[in-house]
């Protein structure tokens, strides 16, 4: 099955992915959409399994291979990923993975593979829960918006990260079983592709540390911490990630 996506412009475009947080779908990158387009590239955004459009799993898969699969079913060769939190892991991996495919990385406050929770995001974690095992999936929604954007978000991106968080937790209770394979062993000297990894003052310790950790962990590997950004800076100041994508994407 391919994941449920949409993609614009010129086929022989440099190609650009968007990855989602795990918090939201594929309509996080609206703000996005249009300039990347208006750039010259070619862009594509997807929903991993149980989120947007995308039904749970019912065979092994990984959310890596479901991308991959994806670029063989556009044609595509080689491209840039823009990865938001959970979206940064799965680029990360496939950078990895198979770094051919994969002409640059931008990381805003991704996680990493086989990262460790601190006592903020346990917190967090334990919170949600209690939530969700009540049945209160409107509250765990309106917890992760509140969590998860910075003080600068406005109501507009509150609701739709409310509203794109209940349907993944829908998605997620809706899955017939976890059939999401192990994820492989993560080799940052694998990554040969120049990644840019952005961090917000406002996010909790666990997922500032990542984009810092990386440019020692990946060769060549650049850091910037956003003093105004909280997890999600794309929804929070699009304008001001718009501009750091266009100057740091390849192939315009």
């Amino acid at each position: 099955m391919v994941i449920s996506h949409d993609v614009d412009g010129p086929v022989d475009a440099p190609a650009v992915v968007l990855l989602h947080s795990s918090v939201c779908d594929r309509r996080m990158w609206e703000p996005q959409w249009q300039p990347l387009l208006a750039a010259g590239f070619r862009v594509v955004r997807a929903d991993f399994r149980t989120c947007g459009d995308s039904p749970a799993a019912e065979a092994p898969y990984s959310d890596h291979g479901d991308v991959r699969e994806l670029l063989d079913h556009l044609g595509i060769r080689r491209a840039a990923f823009v990865g938001s939190s959970y979206g940064g892991r799965v680029a990360l991996t496939l950078a990895a993975q198979q770094p051919e495919l994969v002409s640059a990385l931008a990381l805003l406050c991704p996680a990493r593979p086989a990262q460790r929770r601190g006592p903020a995001l346990l917190a967090f974690n334990a919170a949600e829960a209690a939530l969700v095992d009540a049945g209160d999936l409107e509250g765990a929604a309106g917890l992760n918006a509140r969590q998860w954007l910075g003080p600068e978000a406005d109501e507009a991106a509150h609701a739709l990260v409310r509203a794109m968080q209940l349907g993944n937790l829908h998605g997620a209770l809706a899955a017939d079983g976890d059939h999401e394979l192990p994820e492989p062993v993560f080799e940052p000297a694998a990554v040969t592709a120049p990644v840019l990894g952005i961090g917000g003052a406002h996010d909790i310790p666990e997922f500032r540390d990542v984009p810092a950790e990386l440019a020692s962990l990946v060769p060549g590997a650049v850091h910037i911490e956003l003093p105004w950004a909280g997890h999600l800076p794309s929804l929070e100041r699009p304008a001001e990630i718009n501009r750091l994508l266009l100057e740091f994407l390849p192939g315009r």
